[in-house]
């Protein structure tokens, strides 16, 4: 029923075969914001919410050249930065060949 849905919507989640990764806080509208596009284009992602861990989020800034603020994405092991990041690649059709590379 959903291979209905996304090829009507244009989406093919099968062709996501990225290792995405996603630093988290639970109530951050940022995140949640990332988190929809990532699960509209259909991506399998392992998210890290990292609320109150201080050792989780010094890990997240050492991964990201030391930003603190979340999201941080990890695509293939590569920093792409936060949402708004994230939504540029998109606009850019930057994303979705990144999201098709195998790690």
């Amino acid at each position: 029923m959903f291979n209905i849905f996304n090829s009507l919507l244009g989406r093919h989640p099968e062709k996501m075969k990225a290792d995405v990764e996603i630093y988290t806080w639970q109530t951050c509208p940022f995140c949640i914001r990332a988190k929809l596009l990532l699960w509209w284009k259909g991506v399998d992602f392992t998210e890290y919410k990292i609320d109150g861990d201080e050792t989780a989020r010094e890990k997240m800034a050492q991964r990201s050249q030391g930003r603190r603020t979340v999201p941080q994405i990890f695509i293939n092991n590569k920093h792409i930065g936060g949402c708004d990041d994230l939504y540029s690649l998109d606009q850019h059709n930057k994303l979705d060949p990144l999201l098709t590379q195998e790690n």
